[in-house]
């Protein structure tokens, strides 16, 4: 990843921008797996939203740590 990302010249860290970018995707995600049931399957389902909110934010910063 590169140092900072400027933004109309406010420097803001990259991981904060993977991070609402991983806030969108798991929104959507929680959205459709509320509307197909999946919860229901779910033990402790803010314990499964947070998880899952980890595995994207690492799944991001994995596949964009060579962007230069």
């Amino acid at each position: 990843m590169i140092g900072e990302v400027s933004i109309y010249g406010l420097y803001v860290p990259p991981l904060l921008l993977l991070t609402l970018a991983a806030l969108v995707l798991c929104r959507v995600l929680n959205l459709a797996l509320a509307r197909t049931g999946f919860y229901r399957l779910v033990w402790h389902p803010a314990l499964f939203d947070f998880s899952l909110f980890v595995i994207v934010l690492g799944t991001l910063a994995y596949f964009t740590r060579n962007w230069s």
